[in-house]
Order: structure tokens, then C-alpha cells, then sequence
């Protein structure tokens, strides 16, 4: 059974919307399980994230899914706690190999949420695993699941915390798009 975590912080909710549509495309596809972590504040002390659980319930993953809203052009501080707190990991490529794949979410239409899903990137680079990001071209699908057209990963948008259902669809179909290549992967 392939198992992809989806790891995220959500402030509003809207961060965590995205992620239970991520975890819910994954898990539609055959053997595939998935589940959702959610960074909280009380896994962070004195800034520090803390919770070692949480990390190897991670590493035993094939895949990871990363979320976070778009705060100042970039992470939440909780989820840079979150990566700060992998370099442990990292000297040691733990999850290296793994898929790795990014969404977030803003209230301005450009809000600088593509730096968020870069920092995500490097951040999954940097531990050795392969990003995939959306195959759909902007604009260019019937359904408008990528209205944003972000390539690099999941872009969404909304100014009162209601999720527009195209970027729900985006969500769910980032998932299934991870779930596939990790199968492809691991073949």
C-alpha cells in the first residue's frame, strides 16, 4: 500500500479545505492510503517545532504533500518551524527519492503565492526528492481546475475564506496526480 501524507498549517481553515481535498484525490486511487498532518501551534516551543511523531510518521511515507498559506510572500512561520525543523533529516537524505509536491493559498491574486510554492520546492530538493507539479496547462482545461496557471503546484485563491470549487478540484486532482506518479516511481 502506497501512502501519501499531506503536511500542512492552516491558519483560517481554507489551508486545511485544500488539504483534505489533496489527501482525498490521493486516497481515491487504488492502494493507495493517505493522510493529513496538520502542523498546530502547540508543536511549536520557544519557535522551535517539536514534534517527533509527527516527522517519522512522515518518513514513512512515499510521498509528501506540502501546505501553507501564503503569508508575506511566503510560508506560515509555523510551517518554516515545520522545515526548519527537518535538518536532522536532511544530513542524513531521509527523504530522499520521495515524491514531494506543494499548494497554498492567498488573498491577493498575485500575493507572491508562486515564492511560497518555490520555497516549498527547494525545500523538498534540498532532502533529495522529486517535486511534481500540475500538468495542467492554465486556462486551458475544460473544468478551469488550473484558473491561476501555476505549473509549479497548486495556487489558490480566496478573500473571504470561502474556497472557489475549481481550486477544491485542483486540490483533489493534485493529489491524484501525486499518487500516480509515486506508483510510477516506485514501479
Amino acid at each position: 500500500m502506497m501512502k501519501v501524507a499531506v503536511v500542512f498549517h492552516s491558519a483560517l481553515g481554507s489551508t486545511k479545505q485544500l488539504a483534505q481535498a489533496v489527501a482525498a484525490g490521493a486516497a481515491a486511487q487504488p492502494e493507495v492510503n493517505a493522510i493529513q498532518i496538520e502542523i498546530v501551534g502547540a508543536d511549536i516551543v520557544e519557535g522551535r517545532f517539536c514534534n517527533t511523531e509527527l516527522l517519522q510518521q512522515l518518513g514513512k511515507a512515499d510521498a509528501l504533500v506540502f501546505g501553507s498559506p501564503t503569508y508575506m510572500g511566503c510560508v506560515s512561520a509555523q510551517f518554516k518551524a515545520f522545515s526548519d525543523a527537518t535538518s536532522e533529516l536532511w544530513t542524513k537524505q531521509l527523504w530522499a527519492n520521495k515524491i514531494a509536491a506543494g499548494f497554498t493559498i492567498g488573498v491577493n491574486l498575485s500575493g507572491d503565492q508562486l515564492n511560497t510554492l518555490q520555497y516549498m520546492q527547494v525545500f523538498a530538493n534540498q532532502h533529495g526528492m522529486l517535486w511534481v507539479g500540475l500538468d495542467i496547462p492554465g486556462n486551458y482545461d475544460p473544468g478551469m481546475r488550473n484558473r491561476l496557471g501555476a505549473q509549479s503546484g497548486l495556487i489558490a485563491h480566496s478573500t473571504d475564506g470561502v474556497l472557489d470549487e475549481t481550486d477544491l478540484l485542483a486540490a483533489r486532482y493534485l493529489g491524484q496526480r501525486v499518487a500516480q506518479v509515486s506508483k510510477k516511481f516506485a514501479a
